[in-house]
């Protein structure tokens, strides 16, 4: 085939675009230059898409031999991704920029792009298994399940999938390292990018508050309606957070406060206790099914809705264009915004991704 080799700069792209090689698939490496800004986006392991990232993916692409270009994306990548987080977080919502990311930027963008000049599939560092049974894909966990993206990969559409190919998923992230190293790719021993890429200070707060400005509001006990202090914007905030309330008054029991829910129109944040933010059911909406098979009935399924964590099993049900969670146990710190992965356990095969869905509500 041919295939482009979405190249970050890391380590894991770089083994993925090496054997996309080693499978006799003519490969082209392309590096996204998400920023207007490159050379202000990497803090030590904090951020991405600066000039020293792109340099180390045409190092890699030199040493691959294969053809490297750079598409510059950083307009779309704004508007898609960087203006929905602020949007949702101004909402009282809670997103994850790397599914926006995957969902509207690589998958979208970027293999658009691809299949218009005549490339047949995109290859990337993801960890992830993904196979064709029948023309079906199958998206299942990697089996390095501490790095495991299929949660992120999740709201992909069935002809996304179709078009994608992901070299890592049967691979230990220990193992990836040392065969880069084998291959002589500088990038062996480069640190993994963590956290928002676009924040590379790790200060959401300030990052929203200069975009956002101050909208002042009230910290309101739940359950007793007293108000406890005042705040500068509910974008400041998210369900389950603990730390940084600016509450000076300990609760009457002296234990920790939660934020429990926001009013974006109102401007309140409440707060409560642990046991409050413990949530049995979650309703979410426009579902997405990657093996193009929607729910039939009550279902069975284990369910993720963070990144990492905030896993539990459930039973699942759909009802036109949304879908009701029964939770088998209590989750804490679910947000409307949040988006939730259902997946189907093999023993035998590993964990099947059933669907997504954004959740809009908990009870």
């Amino acid at each position: 085939m041919r295939v482009l080799a979405a190249m970050s700069g890391g380590v894991d792209s770089a083994v993925a675009a090496a054997r996309a090689v080693d499978a006799g698939h003519e490969v082209v490496g392309v590096h996204l230059a998400l920023s207007a800004k490159p050379g202000t986006l990497r803090t030590g392991s904090r951020g991405c898409c600066t000039i020293e990232d792109s340099g180390d993916a045409r190092r890699a692409a030199d040493i691959l031999g294969i053809p490297f270009y750079i598409w510059d994306f950083a307009e779309r990548f704004t508007e898609e991704v960087i203006e929905t987080f602020v949007g949702e977080y101004a909402a009282g919502r809670t997103p994850n920029p790397c599914v926006t990311c995957n969902e509207k930027i690589k998958f979208e963008a970027l293999l658009d792009k691809a299949m218009a000049l005549g490339f047949d599939a995109v290859a990337t560092g993801h960890y992830a298994r993904l196979s064709l049974v029948d023309g079906v894909p199958e998206l299942r966990r990697s089996v390095d399940t501490g790095k495991d993206q299929s949660y992120v990969l999740a709201s992909l559409t069935p002809e996304q999938l179709r078009h994608s190919l992901f070299p890592l998923g049967d691979s230990w992230k220990t193992d990836v390292r040392a065969e880069a190293a084998s291959r002589g790719l500088s990038v062996a021993k480069k640190p993994d990018s963590h956290d928002i890429c676009f924040i590379p200070d790790g200060d959401t707060k300030s990052f929203l508050e200069k975009r956002l400005g101050q909208r002042p509001g009230q910290l309101v006990d739940a359950e007793t309606g007293a108000v406890l202090g005042e705040h500068t914007g509910v974008h400041g905030f998210t369900v389950g957070q603990r730390k940084g309330l600016g509450i000076e008054a300990p609760a009457p029991d002296g234990r920790p406060r939660y934020v429990l829910s926001l009013e974006p129109v109102s401007g309140t944040v409440k707060v409560g206790s642990a046991r409050d933010l413990g949530v049995d059911v979650i309703e979410a909406d426009r579902p997405i099914w990657p093996s193009e098979r929607p729910l039939d009935g009550p279902t069975e399924c284990v369910v993720q809705v963070r990144a990492h964590g905030g896993i539990v099993e459930a039973v699942a049900e759909v009802s036109g264009d949304s879908v009701t969670i029964q939770l088998r146990e209590p989750l804490r710190g679910v947000a409307p915004g949040q988006v939730v992965v259902l997946y189907r356990t093999d023993a035998a095969e590993g964990d099947l991704v059933l669907g997504s869905a954004k959740i809009s509500g908990t009870r």
